[in-house]
């Protein structure tokens, strides 16, 4: 059911991005009235699921969800229509329409990508608002190190202050920044002390090969929640708002230093020192087999941190959803910019669409399936743009060439052009799903 969940997601998401793109060339070409023949979402190689005519466009419903496409007439495009491109050229054809109308078409879809983008960033604060942990605020307890976060150096009670010497707001932003700025270094409070931290050589690569969301957490007390089934803490008098302190009469105070403690203590009884009210309480218990006494702390950030919180009403939320915008922009720019970063690898993290579902919650939830929608718009707005011929970005590049040139390239250039970038775009198709199946068995 979680599977389903996640791939009907994914493909109103794709929907929803495939025919907004679209829309963008159609409405910019139907503009300077420019034919618009065909308007698919999802492609139709051999029969379509649902198609329809109206004046010169039909309109369908292809069956293979990689995406879409709207057939501009006189136009050399996946199509491949040789055939009309060796007619006369007509009046109504995007071959006969200037070059700067021909660009404004082109640059439609990525136009209304950012568009779209900017409208569900400006709806989720609205709607929505902001929350987030304050690093300021994680420091209060010092955070928690995992076993990758303590090979860079970092120890369980650090209180981080910057990285690079920038001061990172949001502490749950701490590991992209530290991948997107190929950060070296990162300044801690250990112990009382001001810390330098220099990360080890290929830390980065290992970070963003790294799949565990707990390289960095922060630690709070050890508050009782709720019992299992089955709880050897229940039976022995724990309840619900106790605070436990240690075990057998160690002090640890901590949820994760405790819980380590315990897990160690498979099938033997011990402590725990607890406090409830005023009172300091001891309880005899006999740890399980797998280590466990059944019982669940309270752990959501807003039991012990102040979140930062922050509504907006429609006209606030304008100006922060542009720089929301502006800023996933540019994140993702970074990101394609550790493509080609011999250190990082990061094209060995390439996925395709399990990837992408992957990113998806197990549960509909809409405010996160829009702040995916919203990434993953930018995402195809970014990389249409790319100089790779059969994308958009390929045909903004031959008609600035056109523009500043002064020389159209010719039908039959255009026509290998069109082959050469549908070649390499299968090949990264192939490539990062590729990667994606090989991610399966391993």
């Amino acid at each position: 059911m979680e599977i389903l969940i996640k791939i009907l997601q994914l493909l109103l998401s794709l929907s929803i991005l495939v025919i907004v793109h679209e829309f963008g060339h159609y409405m910019a070409a139907r503009i300077f009235k420019t034919r618009v023949e065909k308007f698919y979402l999802f492609f139709n190689p051999w029969f379509s699921l649902f198609k329809y005519k109206i004046k010169d466009t039909e309109y369908g419903l292809g069956w293979l969800p990689l995406g879409g496409y709207v057939k501009i007439a006189g136009m050399m495009d996946e199509s491949m229509d040789k055939e009309q491109m060796q007619q006369p050229p007509q009046p109504y054809e995007f071959r006969s329409k200037p070059a700067w109308q021909r660009l404004i078409i082109m640059l439609g879809g990525v136009t209304m990508n950012v568009v779209l983008a900017f409208v569900i960033y400006i709806g989720m604060l609205s709607v929505f608002g902001e929350e987030y942990l304050p690093t300021a605020e994680a420091n209060k307890y010092g955070i928690v190190a995992d076993s990758l976060a303590q090979d860079f150096g970092l120890r369980d009670g650090d209180k981080i202050l910057s990285i690079d010497g920038h001061v990172v707001e949001d502490f749950q932003k701490i590991p992209l920044t530290m991948i997107l700025e190929e950060a070296g270094t990162v300044q801690i409070l250990r112990d009382g002390q001001q810390m330098n931290v220099k990360l080890p050589e290929g830390a980065i690569g290992k970070l963003v090969k790294y799949k565990s969301p707990f390289f960095l957490s922060v630690r709070f007390p050890f508050v009782v929640e709720s019992f299992a089934e089955q709880s050897a803490g229940k039976d022995a008098g724990l309840m619900a708002g106790d605070t436990i302190l240690g075990v057998n009469g160690d002090m640890l105070f901590y949820f994760t230093e405790i819980r380590d403690v315990i897990k160690n203590k498979q099938g033997e009884e011990i402590t725990l020192n607890v406090k409830r009210g005023n009172d300091t309480l001891n309880m005899a218990m006999l740890v399980s087999g797998e280590g466990k006494i059944g019982v669940w702390p309270k752990q959501q950030l807003n039991d012990f941190f102040t979140l930062n919180e922050k509504r907006y009403s429609l006209v606030e939320a304008v100006p922060a959803g542009m720089v929301k915008t502006i800023d996933g922009i540019g994140g993702y720019l970074k990101q394609l910019k550790l493509l080609f970063s011999p250190e990082v690898k990061a094209y060995e993290s390439v996925g395709g669409f399990i990837t992408i579902g992957s990113i998806f919650p197990a549960e509909w939830h809409w405010e996160s399936f829009w702040r995916l929608t919203a990434f993953l718009s930018i995402m195809l707005a970014v990389l249409n743009l790319l100089p790779i011929p059969a994308l958009d970005g390929g045909h903004v590049m031959f008609l600035a060439y056109e523009i500043i040139t002064r020389r159209k390239p010719s039908d039959k250039f255009m026509e290998y052009a069109q082959i050469a970038g549908m070649v390499i775009l299968f090949s990264l198709l192939i490539f990062a799903n590729g990667n994606d199946v090989i991610k399966l068995f391993h």
